[in-house]
């Protein structure tokens, strides 16, 4: 008589030997020049490029959150990897690092070949948009530790940049301008707060609500992440003295991570025009407009300080790329970030 079996306990071998087949073409997909073997060993292998002088790596990483609750309700994980690769991508490029190579992390309870195959494809594309190979990555069957049907991301972004051309924010200057990048929606960040708001209580939205002619309420929510690779590379080009990921905290708590001591920012609140995704969140949940701007990033979702002669240049070439620029404040005396309408 057959003994107890790994898939008698919950783990598929065969599913993730599956997976892994299928994955293989995804990850061929992004692979560049630097990248060394391929998907299935026991490390991903990759050069350093040889054009950059006193190379320095740059590593970041993070995960999705709860943003994926409204992937498992609404059956859609295509894009939940586009998230996973710019929470990841579009911090390292804020010192001015090229991305060269993601790594991803899939835990889920029982493997379902299809819908792994699904975030990978996202993951992917990801990668090409930010012109970084998928290195590798692992897959974890962890029977009983997730709900049924449900999965957790993680992953992590190694670039790289030349020493003498890091971007660390120690030329920024009082009468710097402050450059915003509109943002795709939430991103990822936020979302606990903005399930509880638009889907909890008696006046609970529903995710199948139209919000726009185009997409329903799930859809605005589930937009991915915009990734700001090819932003970064032509603010690099205009000399920046700094940039900056606008994820969790907002503008209010992001901001002042790339200010030396004694600077400031003052935003116009005036300058853009939020998503109005962002005010049907406010308004179901009665939150405060400075909860809103320590939470969501309120349509902007990656910054750049420029010297007061070359901002209107760095907006121009910007907007010329197909990025929606504009001049949102100034660095002053002082400390912490003032908004004005």
């Amino acid at each position: 008589m057959a003994g107890l079996t790994y898939r008698d306990a919950g783990v598929d071998i065969e599913a993730g030997d599956e997976l892994v087949q299928r994955i293989k073409p995804l990850a061929q997909s992004t692979r560049s020049e630097h990248v060394l073997g391929g998907i299935g060993g026991f490390a991903g292998l990759c050069s350093i490029p040889s054009d950059i002088e006193d190379p320095v790596l740059v590593s970041g990483t993070d995960g999705v959150g709860t943003k994926l609750k409204l992937a498992f309700e609404l059956e859609r994980h295509e894009t939940i990897g586009i998230d996973l690769v710019a929470m990841c991508v579009n911090d390292i490029i804020t010192v001015g690092a090229r991305p060269l190579f993601f790594l991803d992390y899939f835990a889920t309870s029982s493997l379902d070949v299809d819908q792994g195959e699904a975030v990978v494809k996202g993951i992917a594309e990801g990668c090409r948009q930010a012109e970084c190979a998928l290195l590798g990555g692992e897959t974890a069957e962890l029977p009983g530790f997730y709900a049924s049907g449900e999965y957790d991301l993680a992953g992590f972004a190694v670039g790289v940049v030349s020493r003498r051309r890091i971007i660390d924010g120690k030329k920024v200057a009082a009468g710097d301008h402050v450059v915003g990048l509109a943002s795709s929606g939430l991103h990822s960040n936020g979302f606990s707060l903005a399930r509880r708001a638009l889907l909890g209580g008696e006046a609970a939205c529903s995710l199948t609500d139209r919000f726009t002619d185009d997409e329903t309420l799930g859809e605005a929510l589930l937009r991915p992440t915009r990734i700001y690779v090819e932003a970064a590379r032509i603010a690099i080009g205009h000399d920046v003295h700094a940039m900056c990921h606008i994820t969790g905290g907002g503008l209010p708590e992001n901001l002042p991570r790339v200010l030396p001591e004694g600077l400031g920012i003052a935003i116009r609140t005036s300058a853009w025009t939020p998503d109005p995704l962002f005010a049907l969140i406010q308004k179901h949940g009665g939150v405060a407009d400075a909860e809103m701007l320590r939470t969501f990033n309120m349509g902007v979702g990656f910054t750049m300080v420029a010297a007061p002669d070359r901002s209107s240049r760095l907006i121009e070439a910007l907007r010329a790329a197909g990025d929606d620029a504009f001049l949102i404040g100034e660095v002053v005396e002082g400390n912490g970030v003032s908004f004005e309408a």
